[in-house]
């Protein structure tokens, strides 16, 4: 049996939940490595609705578990019910919907505050010693629950290639330890279990952040 690996969704679309290409190549390299999958998403309304094809919020009230159920083909579980023992790893893909939904990063920055289910799952993974992969700006939840743990959203140069690197700078604030990596590449903190790699925080091919994303998958299954 392959190693069953949760992971939390935050809705469907990259500016108001889910980042759905990351989200895809996350289910796709759990697949080809023969990994068991489970979604979860916070059976919550989002902080916010954004019309993806100008960009701007919109006066609509959606669902996080239903939208999630969008990437998921209908097959995704609320993450209330996430029980720890039959599962291996977790993964979370990124999004504004991790920055809104998931916590209040989006609106508060290093004073955010971590919704309790995602926060008490990963503090359980953790605990357990279970390896987490995060990607994109999902990394921010780590450095809030697990301070002091080491990590990348990329860079923390800000240019067109990296046009989030400040974010690695407020990570630095919070005490948490940043190491710069390219997008194809990724970090492990050992000592925490946690893989990181920075996926959409760079301006970069699809297939790069793709090639990105399946490292970080890789790596999460063989500490499994």
């Amino acid at each position: 049996m392959g190693k069953k690996v949760a992971v939390i969704l935050s809705g469907c679309g990259a500016y108001d939940g889910s980042e759905i290409h990351e989200s895809s190549a996350i289910m796709v390299h759990l697949s080809r490595e023969g990994a068991q999958v489970e979604l979860y998403a916070p059976n919550i309304l989002q902080t916010q609705v954004v019309n993806h094809a100008t960009g701007q919020p919109v006066e609509e009230k959606r669902n996080v578990l239903v939208e999630s159920a969008r990437i998921a083909r209908g097959n995704v579980k609320d993450l209330a019910t996430l029980a720890m023992k039959d599962l291996d790893a977790l993964i979370i893909p990124g999004g504004f919907g991790v920055a809104k939904n998931l916590c209040s990063w989006a609106s508060e920055g290093k004073n955010c505050t971590v919704s309790k289910e995602v926060e008490d799952a990963i503090k359980a993974f953790h605990l357990t010693q279970k390896p987490i992969g995060l990607c994109c700006i999902a990394p921010v939840l780590a450095a809030k629950v697990l301070p002091g743990c080491e990590l990348t959203v990329g860079d923390d140069t800000e240019c067109e290639t990296w046009p989030y690197a400040k974010t690695a700078q407020v990570l630095k604030e919070m005490g948490c330890k940043h190491i710069n990596r390219s997008v194809g590449q990724i970090h492990v903190d050992c000592r925490h279990k946690l893989v990181t790699t920075s996926a959409f925080m760079c301006n970069a091919p699809l297939h790069e952040i793709y090639d990105g994303v399946g490292k970080m998958v890789q790596e999460v299954l063989r500490m499994a």
